[in-house]
């Protein structure tokens, strides 16, 4: 079990001090595992997630924001470790105001002094250069509430420049504190002002008094002049002499100063053109860094910039700063093209799509690109799926690694979904498998593994960008104000449906592709071309079936997760149903196949039951079916049981049935197999110590010790392996379990009988026919013979072959002695009672010798008397005259008891034993 990661640290910051906006670079540990796995970054308190970018788990490279806090920690929270702690702060330094006239290394809104209408500077009110503290003594501000303030006071300022001052509210505000002394020193310094000030325009009066004076006097006399001599207009008059002897003294002084002048002029100029490149080099330098900060990748400040020229200069009419901002304005719109082809390129991932998304809201950028990369996702996706597909039509695929996807910072699943419980869990779809897997696996199990890993790495992504787009979280504050985030919600209300068709779309064609693999004949036979393909592959076995519904049910599972809409998943449960019961029937069939081959594997070593290996393997090989199909056969949530469908019911029922009469058919046919060795006389020489031995391996059995051994299988088949599959069957909700028992059990019922019937009548009839011309040798005649000395050899040659036959039949099986036995022993009471009625008449030695015989055949195979043997040696017996003669009887008791105990040893097989006679 992987241990859990540990939440973020950051240890160090670069610089640790700045203004906002200011670009830093964060170190630290446990930063996260990528960019998807950041999702929280804070400094001094102000969220820096938008404008982060991370390089790797120990580096973050962001821009400070406009903190309200001036100094604060870096907090960074990540997925996978969650909120982390900093070692370090950040001072955020706050930029002082300064007035028009101030030199500043920071920029100064110019929309203050400078008209872009006329072109030309404001007059500067003198209340501008106002002194700070116009008082000059200490401000003391006291604790006094504004709000107090403005209520004692209102529609009154305490700003001196306001048309409404009130100097009780300045003094209050800015004085509260002070003493009396200092507010009458106050008082002499707003004296004094007021005194300088006039003693100023007073003494520039007095300096040019005198030349008033002598300028006043001059006009007087030139008018007084002019009024006497009554020549104003006259030419030559003085007056003319004047006029001109003026225009030669401004030429004079204008020759003379024209080039100090025109000097001065140019200097103006100069100095003018450079104030006004100095104040605005933010614009004439504007393009030019767009193009750095763009090749650099920095984004954000060309659109911070771009949106501070365009509020500054956006509606100018001076031609200067027009032609500048049109040059800005085409290098912008380079710029939304180059971001909408990087949105619009695939492979991608979702924080580089909400990235370039929000770059080109923040451009208003026309269209709609977030709708534009949707689409674009659809379609890549789409085709993703077909290459899959088609690539491993094509044979180009022998791995399973070739058609990764770049771009995608989620490992390959369906080693995946947990599984998607792990998927919940970032689990894998796959199973761990040998190194040799990929050259094992059948292609269309590859295929389908492949599928589940596009379609379960890229739907979630294109998923999560739609639920962006709907509720507005690709735009940025700025996009918020503009009202773009309105005009996104009311698109995506717009184009919900075009949506739902597009995972309709994509969900279909998952489908497709997986029918086309997997189960061809369900789809139109137009769509084979598209989807189809797949013939010339593998045969699936039901693991490998098994394998495919695990994986399409952890891709079910993974769209689940994602609350798209059940009625879109639809197509994917019904195709589990139909994989499932495709799954049953295969696996069925399958093991149709694996017990026809189990007849190859009987080694007819029997064990002390007289059971060979071959019904424990048949047992097994149902087991390992059974359990083979429980996963297909399990019922997940959304899924129904397939085994409720009647059509399913009747096949599985059909299959399992087909595959007990297959077994039964192999036994049938392993009893009658030809062997070259099966000559075997059954009148052995019992002085052979193994050979009757315990059946050893290795051993080639005779075609009547094949009969015993299958007859043996076929009882333990019908006691003990039938019904243990019923319970497994009824264990893993198999229905139908009694008719395939019932039908089992008449098949296999049926099997015995004949191969009973076939060893009774291999061994029977030769004991039984050999009775007759055992009586019949050397020309015996019932009604001509000697008194019995014994029991005649053909009575003991017949015992002997029953004996035979005993050995046989315990050395399989013990179980099976009392009923072969029993039906021997009733043949031959057949035959004998038959014999002795066909007997016309017996001579009182005849009748003797005979009931001699029926009498130690009787007490011999006693224990395998059955009402139809004993009837018949009844029968037998009241043939023969009674014995009427005490001698008589005594002699055949002796002869009984000789016959007995010269037997002893070989009719000791007969002795009585807790086995019964079974039944048929």
């Amino acid at each position: 079990m992987s241990r859990a990661r540990q939440p973020p640290l950051v240890t160090g910051i670069s610089p640790k001090e700045g203004a906002a906006w200011t670009k830093v670079t964060i170190r630290g540990e446990n930063l996260g595992t990528g960019p998807v796995d950041l999702i929280g970054l804070s400094i001094c308190g102000h969220n820096c997630l938008l404008t982060a970018e991370w390089m790797s788990a120990s580096k973050i490279v962001c821009r400070v924001g406009p903190a309200k806090d001036d100094k604060g920690e870096i907090i960074v929270t990540t997925k996978s470790g969650g909120l982390g702690t900093s070692t370090v702060s950040f001072k955020l330094i706050r930029p002082e105001r300064i007035g028009i006239l101030d030199q500043s290394a920071v920029w100064v809104e110019e929309m203050n002094y400078y008209d872009m209408r006329t072109d030309r500077n404001k007059g500067i009110s003198p209340l501008s250069l106002r002194p700070s503290n116009p008082l000059g003594i200490e401000i003391d501000k006291g604790k006094l509430p504004q709000k107090d303030i403005e209520l004692t006071f209102p529609g009154m300022s305490g700003d001196f420049t306001s048309e409404n001052f009130s100097a009780t509210w300045y003094l209050m505000e800015n004085h509260m504190g002070s003493s009396f002394e200092n507010l009458k020193i106050a008082a002499n310094n707003l004296k004094k002002q007021a005194t300088k000030k006039n003693e100023g325009s007073l003494a520039y009066v007095k300096g040019g008094l005198s030349t008033f004076f002598e300028a006043q006097d001059a006009l007087a006399a030139i008018h007084q002049r002019l009024e006497s001599d009554g020549t104003e207009r006259v030419e030559g008059s003085m007056t003319q002499r004047l006029e001109n002897i003026l225009n030669r003294a401004s030429d004079t002084a204008d020759t003379l100063f024209q080039e100090v002048l025109g000097r001065k002029d140019k200097a103006d100029s100069t100095r003018n053109a450079l104030n006004v490149l100095q104040r605005f080099k933010f614009l004439f330098n504007l393009p030019l860094n767009i193009e750095r900060n763009i090749q650099k990748g920095d984004y954000d400040v060309v659109i911070n910039d771009y949106e501070k020229a365009k509020s500054l200069f956006g509606n100018t009419e001076v031609p200067v700063f027009k032609k500048v901002y049109a040059e800005v304005e085409m290098r912008i719109g380079a710029l939304r093209s180059l971001l909408l082809e990087k949105l619009l390129q695939t492979p991608s991932t979702l924080h580089d799509q909400k990235r370039y998304i929000r770059y080109l809201s923040d451009l208003h950028a026309p269209g709609d690109p977030a709708w534009q990369c949707i689409y674009a996702q659809h379609k890549w996706i789409l085709q993703l799926m077909q290459n899959c597909r088609d690539e491993f039509i094509s044979g180009q695929r022998v791995g399973v690694g070739a058609l990764d996807q770049e771009g995608d910072t989620r490992a390959a699943a369906l080693g995946r979904l947990s599984h998607t419980a792990s998927l919940k869990r970032g689990g894998s779809l796959r199973t761990p498998r040998p190194s040799t897997w990929r050259f094992e696996t059948p292609q269309q199990v590859q295929f389908v593994e492949k599928l589940s890993d596009v379609v379960i790495g890229q739907l979630p992504n294109f998923w999560k960008l739609w639920i962006s787009y709907v509720n507005g979280s690709l735009f940025s504050e700025t996009g918020e104000k503009s009202g773009q985030v309105e005009k996104s919600k009311k698109n995506a209300r717009q184009r919900q449906n075009d949506f739902k068709k597009m995972i309709e779309e994509m969900i279909n064609r998952l489908v497709k592709l997986v029918r086309g693999a997997l189960l061809p004949t369900t789809l139109p036979q137009g769509e084979l071309s598209f989807y189809g393909g797949w013939e010339n592959k593998t045969e699936l076995t039901g693991a490998w079936l098994t394998q495919i519904i695990h994986i399409v049910r952890a891709c079910h599972e993974a769209l689940s997760a994602l609350e798209i809409p059940n009625d879109l998943l639809q197509v994917i449960q019904d195709l589990l149903l139909e994989l499932r019961v495709h799954c049953l029937m295969v696996t069925l069939l399958h093991t149709t196949e694996d017990v026809k081959r189990l007849a190859e594997k009987e080694d007819w070593v029997v064990d002390n039951e007289g059971i060979t290996s071959l019904p424990s393997q048949f047992e097994q090989c149902m087991v390992l079916m059974l359990q083979s199909i429980k996963e297909p056969l399990e019922i997940k949530p959304g899924e129904i049981n397939v085994l409720l469908l009647d059509q399913v019911q009747d096949q599985a029922t059909e299959l399992s049935v087909n595959i007990m009469k297959v077994f039964i058919s192999c036994l049938e046919q392993l009893s009658t197999k030809s062997d070259v060795d099966t000559s075997h006389n059954i009148s052995v020489d019992l002085s052979s110590p193994d050979r009757f031995t315990r059946v050893h391996e290795g051993f080639s059995p005779t075609s009547e010790q094949r009969l015993l051994i299958i007859l043996s299988n076929c009882q333990y088949l019908e006691r003990r392996t039938f019904l243990n599959l019923a319970n497994h069957f009824e264990k893993h909700g198999l229905t139908g379990t009694e008719k395939i028992t019932r039908v089992s059990v008449d098949a296999v019922r049926e099997l015995d009988r004949k191969l009973f019937e076939a060893y009774i009548e291999r061994r029977a009839d030769p004991i039984s026919g050999s009775l007759e011309p055992g009586i019949c040798a050397g020309y015996f005649d019932w009604r001509d013979c000697q008194t019995p000395t014994g029991v005649r050899n053909y009575l003991k040659e017949a015992l002997v072959n029953i004996i035979t036959v005993h050995a046989e039949v315990f050395t399989v099986s013990k179980d099976l002695v009392p009923r072969v036995l029993s039906t021997i022993v009733e043949s031959v009471a057949e035959e004998m009672c038959r014999l002795m009625q066909c007997v016309s008449s017996f001579s009182k030695n005849g009748a003797l010798q005979a009931r001699l015989e029926l009498c130690a055949l009787t007490d011999a195979i006693a224990p395998y008397l059955n009402s139809e043997s004993s009837a018949s040696f009844k029968l037998a017996l009241e043939a023969l005259p009674q014995l009427h003669s005490g001698a008589d009887k005594k002699l055949l008791e002796e002869l009984l008891n000789k016959f007995k105990s010269s037997m002893q040893l070989q009719l000791a097989c007969f002795q009585p034993c807790c086995i019964q006679p079974v039944k048929r």
